[in-house]
């Protein structure tokens, strides 16, 4: 199927009604901290269409070092206001202006070995700095599905009420960027919200591209972490935008992700189907998984309203036409917390 990109992925930008219907309920200006990641820019994006589509004029701004690239011009483009500071930077941060809802996106991930102690800061140390000064601000803080534990494949995932087992300096440091923000929530009566994601997916980057590049590649897949949790990055947004009016103190938990868990063979059969070509597999199955169970959330939000097989044919017909991809990789295959 043909496509132009553009316009494909400005579709599938748009905001949902519920998101219009619930952005009028947020009260003030919305500052994305550590917006250069891979979900801020949509993110920020979206959230400027649905207060246009909702008639509210309010702030929405970004903040990142913006040490290179376009992004901030293209943000500035999009009607986003950017600021230019590096976070850990106690002085610039410091200079960042009072907003009454903060979403906070920073953190490190990918280079973590060899690199422990950045990480920790980044992840561990901030959002003490960001904890204290946004103390007034409501904040709705990224976190990963990581910090909890890998579970039988057969039970369902793991709940907010399950206590975290994070496997890694990755995931220590994650639970670590809970607890400061947990005990600043209490301190300060932040009302706060720990959004752990697991894992969103886009026609660019995530578990349903690295499957699809694999199989379009002739690669064999590996099919040890046999069973998934995913959820398009557009509903994602949209529950992370709606989440501010969920925070509370002491901060509430809340699993990100779609309602099933997926088989990794049946995604590499499905694209498969949609490109063409035949899957090959090499290993064999764990009996446990990183799978969390999202039911809150789609209590809270409603199911997403991207289907996993809405997802699985928007990457296929993005690879087809040639759509730009991300060297993101999630590398949910990993089971030893390296990354």
């Amino acid at each position: 199927m043909k496509l132009n990109l553009k316009e494909f992925e400005a579709q599938l930008l748009a905001p949902s009604q519920a998101l219009i219907d619930d952005i009028k309920k947020i009260d003030g200006d919305i500052m994305f901290l550590g917006i250069g990641g891979k979900m801020g820019p949509s993110m920020a994006v979206l959230t400027v269409r649905a207060l246009k589509a909702a008639g509210i004029a309010k702030k929405v701004i970004g903040v990142s070092r913006f040490s290179s690239g376009g992004l901030r011009e293209e943000l500035e483009n999009e009607g986003i206001e950017t600021i230019a500071c590096d976070l850990l930077n106690e002085d610039e941060l410091k200079q960042l202006p009072q907003v009454p809802n903060i979403i906070y996106l920073a953190g490190h991930k990918f280079g973590t070995t060899g690199n422990e102690d950045f990480t920790w800061a980044m992840n561990a140390y901030l959002p003490g700095l960001v904890s204290s000064h946004f103390k007034n601000s409501k904040i709705v803080a990224f976190s990963s599905g990581n910090v909890l534990p890998f579970v039988p494949i057969r039970e369902g995932g793991v709940s907010e009420e399950q206590s975290p087992e994070p496997i890694g300096e990755y995931a220590q440091s994650c639970l670590g960027r809970e607890r400061i923000f947990e005990y600043f929530s209490k301190k300060n009566k932040t009302p706060m919200l720990i959004y752990r994601l697991n894992y969103a997916v886009d026609f660019r980057y995530g578990v349903l591209i690295e499957i699809a590049k694999s199989v379009n590649a002739g690669r064999p897949v590996d099919l040890t972490t046999q069973n998934v949790n995913v959820i398009w990055q557009g509903d994602a947004n949209e529950i992370a935008i709606r989440s501010l009016l969920h925070c509370s103190s002491p901060a509430k938990m809340l699993n990100v992700t779609g309602p099933e868990i997926l088989s990794t063979k049946w995604i590499a059969e499905q694209f498969g189907l949609l490109l063409n070509k035949t899957p090959q597999f090499t290993g064999s199955g764990a009996d446990t998984a990183l799978l969390n169970n999202a039911s809150e959330c789609h209590r809270l939000f409603g199911y997403p309203k991207t289907t996993i097989r809405e997802a699985i044919e928007h990457t296929a017909n993005w690879i087809l036409n040639g759509g730009e991809l991300w060297n993101k990789d999630t590398h949910f295959q990993e089971r030893g917390g390296k990354f």
